[in-house]
């Protein structure tokens, strides 16, 4: 398994916080000591295993992007609590939240493009979302095969009234960071984001 895998909790020998070895299983090798923040990770110990194997590899990307794969999915494995409540998944909220602050109508093209969906993803969730109240389609007088989507007040109404809990709940969630570090990890991140966005072909194996 690699780093990028995102091992479950309970995968891997247990890392020992405040372990403060240098040396790979008596390879010899040094290892750089982990700030005491990160030591104790999942990935942490998954990059461990992978020195100690290949000792004359660079690990250092897993360490990024184990990380993030890592976070990524135990934050979908998370339940958002005020999203729940109103009775909505994560991506039908980021559907609503794209028609609300945009503050016009969007085809189901433009809506896929706005939360990074599919076509069919964004159909099926407007389907039950208009059959909510949610969301109203109408048809595009030039051309048949093109829809336009626009929120109904319920749907306006719902997503105003969600925001202010899913932003606290957010906040919680990275109560362990403080603001400096948010930024900076946020800043961090949206350059990774711009240089995936701008040469997405990089990305195929």
């Amino acid at each position: 398994m690699t780093a990028t895998e995102g091992p479950s909790a309970g995968e891997g020998a247990p890392v020992r916080r405040g372990d403060s070895r240098t040396d790979t299983e008596g390879t010899g090798t040094a290892v750089r000591a982990e700030p005491a923040r990160r030591r104790g990770d999942t990935v942490a110990e998954v990059v461990r295993q992978w020195r100690a194997v290949h000792p004359d590899l660079d690990t250092g990307p897993m360490e990024v992007i184990g990380r993030i794969n890592r976070c990524s999915a135990l934050l979908q494995q998370a339940e958002d609590a005020p999203l729940r409540r109103a009775g909505l998944t994560r991506p039908e909220f980021d559907l609503l939240g794209a028609l609300r602050r945009t503050g016009h109508e969007l085809t189901p093209s433009e809506l896929a493009r706005e939360t990074f969906s599919s076509g069919a993803a964004v159909t099926k969730r407007l389907k039950q979302l208009t059959e909510r109240g949610l969301v109203e389609r109408r048809g595009d007088t030039r051309d048949r095969r093109v829809a336009h989507v626009r929120l109904t007040d319920a749907g306006r109404d719902l997503v105003d009234g969600v925001l202010p809990a899913q932003l606290a709940y957010e906040t919680a969630v990275l109560s362990g960071l403080e603001g400096p570090e948010r930024g900076e990890l946020a800043a961090l991140l949206g350059e990774l984001l711009g240089q995936l966005e701008g040469r997405p072909g990089t990305l195929r194996a």
